[in-house]
């Protein structure tokens, strides 16, 4: 059974970075995605990454500040996020999806089985 946990996350000024990781058993095979939650909205996809790494996707508001990276050997996922702004601050969730690839569905929550318990991450301007 795939199990994920998070791990990370913490305060930040405006324009400041944090590293997120994720740590899976057994997904190696399997692509993984951030997803976010503010207080009141919706969870919201940030990230996707296939099984092998090779390629990922970014919900627009995050590209070019945020990077996805996986180790496979050490079974984590990353999410190097740079340039923070206010509007980032959420709960960031890891899931791990039953594909190897980041399918054009890849925001869906819906296509995720397995989630983390979430890490709050809170930018302060």
């Amino acid at each position: 059974q795939v199990q994920v946990a998070e791990s990370g996350g913490g305060s930040v000024q405006a324009g400041g970075s944090l590293t997120l990781s994720c740590t899976w058993l057994p997904a190696d095979d399997k692509a993984m995605a951030w997803f976010r939650q503010a207080p009141g909205k919706e969870r919201e996809a940030v990230s996707c990454i296939n099984s092998n790494g090779g390629e990922a996707e970014y919900q627009e508001s995050v590209k070019g500040r945020f990077i996805i990276s996986r180790d496979n050997a050490k079974k984590t996922l990353y999410l190097q996020m740079n340039a923070l702004e206010p509007e980032d601050t959420a709960i960031y969730y890891c899931a791990a999806s039953p594909t190897k690839y980041c399918y054009s569905t890849w925001r869906t929550p819906g296509g995720y089985r397995v989630w983390g318990q979430g890490t709050q991450v809170a930018v302060s301007s």
